[in-house]
């Protein structure tokens, strides 16, 4: 009925009509009977269904009914939309059939005539495309896509980073254009059956352009909502900074990732790696002393990887007897040992479609090594009691705090294995190798230890700062920062001195004053014995220092309190 006057109100060379319900189907003969009363025959244009509908291609939407409303999206690049909620001609009421028709059928009239005589039409036509125009100039990404991952508006700058045209991907799933879906496996719609809930979401990502560029982007998730309240699709806008990050790292200015402290140049390289294995799968095996924070490492690979967002799993090799490691890397069945009384996953099966680190590798059996390798080969295992092959798809990275190459040299670890699972290896320097990050990890943790105490430590000392940049930290930064936590028990002020350092950190330090050097002995530093020295140093205060026969904490408050006129670049970069 509604299209039957529409098409008499309008040219259908200026507007192109259509009409559709939440059903398709036959139109009702009665309807046919009252249009047919005022000279309107509707008998050949049975409607079609709505969910059939190219709804991207139309302009504006008129909702009959409250159903018909809800079956119609309201996210930006969708059509407005118009809700009349005209009432049912079916239902019951104290008119007769016909009579109840020709009701609605006068009211659909009226509202017709009002809408495309009263300039209704082109001024929401006109809305829809300025607030499209809106979003196309952002300079930001944008992106929006319905409960079913359908996309439904991509402006200019999402062309621009990404390298699909609008065309590709309108209308069509982003899982079936981007690989693993634009998110990656940091994607809230995974899960068909399970809508996510949130208000805003906010996270870096990896995505891969259409020429194979993996670029890093800033995402900024919104839910978007009808005017029932009810969720309808997602905007996601998203920002390129690849060349931001880029040139931070060339700068050596990344003072923190993914939770890793540290500006060192041995952390910039490390960090740069991490960064490059983004967009692999391949094994990775982290070497370093005990505490230096592999499990952080593997889990910024990761973050950084398209497997983020979906699980992390990690398990120490070196902390279970062999026969409950195996049940906990590959599962088992009910009745495959003593207290096995039901089916359990392994370590393996809650990984999967993620990432398994596997922490203390060094430590595995041989027996276990064999039973891994297996798995790296092919992908599959069966669970402990059980014949049933279980195919997973699992990123491995994994850690140990020994040589794992000398151990296969002395036949502890197999060769074989060993190649499987270091196919990039990254090596962490321990703490004494990048002594100018320890005011950073302090300042990190200072800030941390404080948020847990009522009145919080603000500073340290510069003397006391001295003895721990001075102390070798044979258990890196786990020993910094427990050394700390001693240092807040102790200090009762809002400053940390020597005395609240552990005794074994100033026992230390009073050991080393015992042997000074020539230089010191003479007297206090002075401006050409520090500039000689950094010189002969070519600019390493490491080694300027200890020349000097001092700290390297007091060649730094002398550096401070002098200021640094007459150093050269490479000496003030150092």
């Amino acid at each position: 009925m509604a299209k039957g006057f529409a098409k008499l109100l309008v040219s259908p060379d200026k507007v192109k009509i259509t009409n559709a319900g939440c059903e398709a189907g036959a139109i009702d003969p009665r309807a046919i009977q009252v249009m047919s009363e005022v000279g309107i025959d509707i008998s050949g244009h049975p409607h079609k269904q709505l969910a059939n509908l190219n709804a991207l291609a139309v302009d504006l939407v008129i909702a009959l009914s409250e159903s018909a409303a809800l079956d119609c999206s309201v996210l930006p690049g969708a059509p407005a939309l118009v809700r009349w909620d005209v009432p049912d001609p079916t239902e019951s009421s104290e008119l007769d059939e016909l009579s109840n028709f020709r009701r609605v059928r006068d009211i659909i009239k009226r509202r017709m005539e009002d809408f495309f005589t009263g300039g209704y039409l082109p001024a929401l036509v006109a809305q829809k495309h300025n607030s499209e125009i809106i979003l196309d100039h952002f300079s930001d990404g944008i992106i929006v896509h319905d409960l079913n991952r359908r996309i439904t508006w991509f402006n200019q700058a999402a062309e621009r980073i990404t390298g699909y045209h609008r065309r590709e991907v309108i209308g069509r799933d982003c899982h079936d254009i981007f690989a693993d879906g634009f998110c990656g496996g940091k994607c809230s719609f995974s899960d068909a059956k399970h809508l996510p809930i949130f208000e805003k979401l906010q996270y870096p990502l990896n995505i891969t352009t259409r020429d194979g560029q993996v670029r890093r982007v800033e995402m900024s998730v919104v839910p978007m909502k009808n005017d029932q309240g009810e969720f309808q699709g997602v905007l996601a806008s998203f920002r390129d900074i690849t060349e931001v990050t880029q040139l931070r790292r060339r700068l050596k200015d990344v003072h923190s990732f993914h939770g890793i402290i540290g500006a060192d140049e041995k952390m910039q390289l490390v960090y740069e790696l991490i960064s490059d294995l983004a967009a692999s799968d391949c094994p990775v095996l982290i070497q370093g002393e005990s505490g230096t924070g592999k499990e952080l490492i593997a889990n910024a690979i990761h973050e950084e990887s398209r497997r983020a967002g979906r699980p992390f799993v990690t398990v120490n090799c070196g902390a279970l007897p062999e026969g409950v490691l195996e049940s906990e890397l590959f599962g088992h069945v009910r009745g495959a040992f003593t207290g096995a009384v039901r089916d359990r996953k392994g370590r393996f099966e809650l990984a999967d479609g993620g990432t398994l680190f596997l922490d203390e590798v060094a430590e595995l059996t041989p027996n276990m090594q064999v039973k891994l390798l297996r798995v790296l080969q092919d992908g599959t295992f069966q669970r402990v009691g059980g014949e049933k092959t279980v195919r997973v798809d699992v990123r491995l990275v994994s850690a140990t705090n020994y040589d794992l190459r000398e151990r296969v040299r002395q036949g502890q670890f197999r060769e074989d294995l060993f190649y499987r699972l270091c196919v990039v290896p990254i090596n962490l320097p321990p703490l004494r190798e990048r002594r100018n990050d320890i005011p950073l990890l302090l300042n990190h943790f200072i800030e941390r230890f404080g948020r847990e105490q009522k009145d919080p430590i603000c500073e340290i000392t510069p003397d006391a700062l001295h003895f721990l940049i001075d102390y070798p930290w044979p258990g890196n930064i786990r020993e910094l920062q427990n050394a700390l936590q001693y240092a807040f028990v102790k200090c009762k002020s809002d400053s940390i001195h020597i005395e609240h350092l552990p005794p074994e950190i100033v026992s230390f330090s009073a050991r080393q004053t015992t042997a000074v050097s020539p230089i010191r002995r003479r007297g206090k530093l002075n401006f050409s014995q520090v500039r000689q020295a950094l010189e002969r140093a070519k600019g390493n205060k490491v080694k300027a220092a200890k020349a000097l026969g001092v700290g390297r904490a007091t060649l730094y408050r002398f550096l401070k309190e002098h200021g640094t006129a007459g150093m050269n670049r490479s000496q003030l970069d150092s």
